[in-house]
């Protein structure tokens, strides 16, 4: 997905292999308004990406961060806005002799982090992938409900899920099996 952000790149190149080279973005209320349209959220407060990019060898280059987010989205239930904080550790590992991928057959690698080594790494991208796999599904608001939804042809009793459970009967029999019969009571003589 292009990113609604300015490129923020980093040449793979130009990284030491001594030192870890830190970042940190933050983007504008303009930018994280673009974010939050191409994510369809109904607004992003906050966003913040902070790590550190580390060439461990000419093969293999690690990226650490944290996101922190504000984000506000629509309650799967009533579309009521509801407010998330979102809080996530990011690793990605980028290797140079990393496997070519055959379509005919697509696997899952163990490691779902490990990505092939590009020449430039755009952080504002890898911020808002990061973000948008670490959304609320489902969002719900304080009090929605999901209530019974309930079909059947005018004048025909509609069936709830109660009466689709062949034993919840048997509960209540045997409750009144256990309790003793007034008719039953031995008399004195």
């Amino acid at each position: 997905m292009p990113s609604p952000l300015p490129q923020d790149l980093r040449r793979v190149a130009d990284l030491r292999q001594d030192k870890p080279v830190g970042f940190e973005l933050a983007p504008s209320a303009e930018e994280r308004g673009a974010i939050a349209e191409e994510l369809e959220l109904i607004a992003l407060k906050k966003l913040s990406f902070k790590g550190a990019l580390d060439r461990v060898s000419d093969g293999k280059l690690t990226l650490t961060a944290t996101l922190g987010a504000t984000v506000v989205q629509p309650c799967v239930i009533c579309l009521d806005p509801v407010t998330t904080r979102v809080e996530a550790d990011v690793t990605r590992t980028y290797l140079a002799d990393l496997p070519e991928i055959e379509l005919d057959e697509i696997e899952m690698p163990e490691d779902d982090a490990e990505e092939p080594m590009p020449l430039e790494i755009d952080l504002a991208a890898v911020m808002i992938e990061a973000l948008a796999l670490n959304l609320p599904l489902y969002p719900k608001a304080e009090g929605a409900e999901l209530g019974d939804a309930v079909y059947a042809e005018p004048g025909v009793q509609p069936m709830r899920d109660e009466d689709a459970k062949p034993f919840a009967g048997l509960k209540d029999l045997r409750a009144a099996m256990d309790k003793p019969d007034p008719d039953d009571t031995p008399t004195k003589g």
